[in-house]
């Protein structure tokens, strides 16, 4: 893994032998059938890859095709700028922004570990995909 700022967002780009671990974590496959998890973007964002290598960002919370996002990612070999504070660390709002949550809101963030985020992602993706598909009141 390699984590840090590269201009003015803080990435965590996956090693290669990490690829298919994170990707499993993540639900890629059930989410975004047919892309693969290279790391995260600000947090907030997961980076992508098509079959085609055309990398995107689009947000952990909904993972919804509609919401992909072209994004190039720093070169193999690139540098990133190493963060002490956010090392092993992902900011999660306790309610994602798209179901209401604030994110200015101190009280709806909290700092979690990769572990976490994983699950939290897909707890919260069920959520959404099951309002989503639910249609209108």
């Amino acid at each position: 893994m390699n984590e840090g700022w590269f201009g003015d967002d803080y990435l965590i780009l996956f090693a290669d032998s990490e690829l298919d671990a994170a990707g499993d974590r993540y639900g890629i496959s059930r989410w975004l059938p047919g892309y693969e998890l290279l790391g995260l973007r600000g947090w907030d964002d997961l980076i992508v890859s098509d079959g085609a290598g055309q990398t995107y960002s689009i947000p952990a919370v909904p993972i919804d095709p509609a919401y992909l996002v072209p994004f190039s990612i720093p070169k193999k070999g690139a540098i990133l700028e190493h963060d002490h504070r956010y090392a092993g660390k992902i900011k999660w709002y306790v309610k994602p922004i798209v179901l209401g949550g604030s994110p200015t809101d101190e009280e709806n963030i909290i700092w979690i570990n990769h572990a976490q985020h994983g699950q939290l992602v897909n707890y919260w993706n069920r959520v959404y995909w099951e309002i989503k598909n639910r249609g209108p009141s």
